[in-house]
């Protein structure tokens, strides 16, 4: 097989951030979410041009995931991120989540995932990127915005709930 000199991988990756820019630019546009949909958003805490508090960040060192359902304001799109206002524990914070960031995005109300492989910091810059759109089983809504963990084993300080968490066991 011959070398990728175009970087599909890269290519595609940019086109479904591009979906996840759209669907955000349209809530934006607005101000609300159409019918049930709603989204969980998984990112990347440490990314370069993620802001969020040094609460939020040390809470999660790694990564996150927001909810966008029901309280959620001033939601800026641009080319490159976008801005959320949330309330974490009725707090209320701001986020700014570039897009390149995200490793997942979800909307359960249509069974709707895109996972990106974003490397940590720490990992090596290199690595091949990978993209999947998966359709995935109905899940319940949650209330709040912070994403809890189903059982204790997934409690731990700092960790956030894997999208895979939400889906039914088989």
């Amino acid at each position: 097989m011959g070398q990728d000199h175009i970087r599909y991988d890269i290519l595609a990756q940019d086109a479904l951030r591009g979906v996840i820019r759209k669907v955000l630019s349209e809530v934006a546009a607005t101000g609300r979410l159409p019918g049930d949909h709603h989204f969980f958003i998984t990112f990347l805490t440490g990314a370069p041009g993620v802001r969020i508090s040094q609460h939020l960040k040390a809470k999660y060192p790694e990564q996150m995931t927001i909810v966008i359902q029901h309280q959620f304001w001033d939601l800026k799109i641009t080319e490159t991120q976008f801005e959320v206002g949330l309330s974490f524990s009725d707090t209320p914070e701001r986020l700014v989540i570039p897009f390149n960031a995200i490793r997942g995005f979800y909307d359960p109300s249509v069974n709707f995932e895109l996972e990106f492989e974003v490397p940590l910091a720490d990992e090596d810059d290199n690595s091949s990127a990978e993209i999947t759109a998966i359709p995935v089983e109905a899940t319940s809504k949650p209330a709040e915005t912070e994403a809890k963990s189903k059982t204790d084993e997934e409690k731990k300080p700092g960790s956030v709930v894997s999208l895979d968490a939400f889906r039914k066991k088989q």
